[in-house]
């Protein structure tokens, strides 16, 4: 055993070392005081050094984030409840931005903005934490928007396609089925690869609980990823939820994969950015919102895109969420939000409770880039089928007053109603490419018009599993050219026949 002495020596040197190794610059803490408190904002004195968007460390814990900032005065946005902070309590800078965990781990999760767990699941092991505000991609790490992301939907897929990389704004009044049509799209993705993530702001809670459920139902939940701040979250954590979600979105794109972000939605983001901006005494602008709110929604859609193929080639669709007063689609943040996406799925009101669902108006609804993704066969029978539809629209308006009509009005009017009941489609239900061709085209071939009702819906029911049963070689065509050759549509048109032909056999018997 060694003696006292000889310790001494053995430990001597690595004591001398830590000496010399330890810096002499003294640690400085940045500490303030909050001098009032309220209302999710909170002002501090005290922080000079205080950078726009670091992060503030209460005494209770909770966070904030430093949204105004003068010589004087830091103007705080809390991140929790607050309830624990109080005049004179002390802040921490953190001299850091807001940053979220990423990566698998994520997958099949509900979490808040932060990417705390909200489901009692297990702790999230995160691959690295990201800041929430990143830049954009530059122009030349974009590449083109060739590939289609389907919706399942076939007002959406035949008139409005959309491309994997685009930003599709969907708009329309409370309750026409803005978050319906959202669901459905990542129900869609069940047996694609794309990685979804679904972000409610301000949202109530049976409502966050049953687009859960459904997706859990009937899609595939272990792809997907929750980012949940509800109604009564702070509004702070409202504010960055759709950031949040876009920086764990970010992460697949930049591994070369291809992820969908649902934000539901932007107009209540814009009314907690407006409350938030006009409790720290920021200067209203058109409708009390502050001149930003274009800034705070530009930056957040613009890091939609699809990256060159240096980059991975991964992408990232963003389908926004916006609702209008009364179908007024010339109100600021729609107007605005219109102005950003590249195009925009209106839902109105009046088609809603005409029972047409989706309540999809096609002629106020536009896709300025997924038609350059759309199938060729696709783009074929819907460049005819916007044409007719759009006719009868209008001859059904004039029938209305109890004009007379002709006989070829009278077809017309009776291939539009056809048209019409194709379009409509339940909800958790979407269709695979090759049901939606089929379906149109029956009605392209004008198959379904003397046809009744009902047997349009017993024809919309069979005819996907009957085609797929009966022409099994046409799907994997579809997936690799998305053309047909006119053999492969004359076998789908004799399927679609015979389909057709035990509907009017049936009906028939039963008479």
């Amino acid at each position: 055993m060694k003696s006292i002495t000889e310790q001494i020596r053995d430990w001597l040197p690595a004591a001398q070392q830590q000496l010399r190794d330890q810096p002499l610059v003294p640690p400085i803490r940045h500490i303030g005081r909050v001098d009032h408190v309220g209302d999710g904002v909170a002002d501090i004195a005290g922080l000079p050094v205080t950078r726009l968007n670091e992060v503030l460390r209460f005494e209770d814990g909770t966070a904030g984030i430093a949204l105004m900032v003068s010589d004087e005065r830091v103007g705080c946005v809390m991140l929790g409840d607050g309830s624990g902070i109080s005049a004179g309590s002390k802040v921490f800078g953190t001299g850091d931005i807001v940053r979220v965990p990423v990566g698998p781990a994520l997958l099949g999760r509900v979490v808040d903005s932060l990417g705390e767990p909200l489901d009692d699941g297990v702790a999230i092991e995160a691959e690295r934490f990201d800041p929430i505000d990143r830049p954009a991609p530059g122009i030349v790490e974009r590449e083109l928007v060739t590939q289609p992301l389907m919706t399942g939907i076939t007002v959406i897929d035949a008139m409005i396609p959309l491309g994997r990389g685009q930003r599709e704004l969907i708009v329309g009044d409370r309750k026409t089925g803005k978050t319906a049509i959202a669901v459905d799209t990542i129900i869609n993705q069940r047996d694609s690869d794309v990685i979804c993530i679904y972000v409610a702001v301000g949202q109530k809670t049976s409502t966050v609980n049953d687009v859960i459920t459904a997706i859990r139902t009937y899609g595939r939940v272990e792809n997907c990823i929750f980012v949940i701040e509800g109604a009564a979250a702070a509004p702070g954590a409202q504010w960055i939820a759709p950031y949040s979600a876009c920086t764990m979105a970010e992460y697949f794109r930049d591994q070369g994969r291809d992820a969908l972000l649902v934000i539901d939605d932007l107009s209540k983001h814009a009314v907690v950015y407006r409350e938030l901006s006009l409790l720290l005494r920021r200067p209203p602008g058109r409708e009390a919102y502050p001149g930003d709110i274009f800034h705070v929604h530009a930056r957040l859609l613009e890091r939609a895109a699809r990256m060159s193929d240096d980059l991975g080639g991964g992408s990232l669709t963003a389908l926004p969420v916006a609702e209008t007063q009364a179908g007024d689609l010339s109100a600021y943040i729609p107007t605005n939000l219109i102005s950003i996406t590249d195009g925009q799925i209106y839902l109105e009101q009046k088609l809603f409770y005409e029972g047409q669902k989706p309540a999809v108006n096609v002629g106020l609804s536009v896709s300025r880039v997924g038609g350059q993704t759309q199938a060729q066969i696709m783009r074929e029978l819907a460049g005819r089928l916007r044409l007719e539809y759009a006719q009868f629209l209008e001859l059904e308006v004039f029938t209305r007053f109890g004009a007379m009509v002709d006989e070829r009005t009278r077809t017309a009017i009776e291939h539009g109603q056809r048209i019409r009941s194709v379009l409509a489609q339940p909800q958790f239900a979407p269709l695979p490419l090759l049901h939606q061709i089929g379906l149109l085209l029956a009605l392209d071939q004008r198959r379904l018009d003397d046809l009744s009702p009902v047997q349009v819906e017993r024809f919309k029911r069979e005819a996907g599993h009957h085609l797929a049963e009966n022409c099994p070689q046409i799907k994997p065509a579809l997936a690799a050219s998305g053309s047909l050759s006119d053999e492969q549509k004359q076998q789908l048109i004799g399927a679609i026949d015979t389909l057709l032909a035990d509907i009017r056999s049936g009906a028939a018997s039963a008479d």
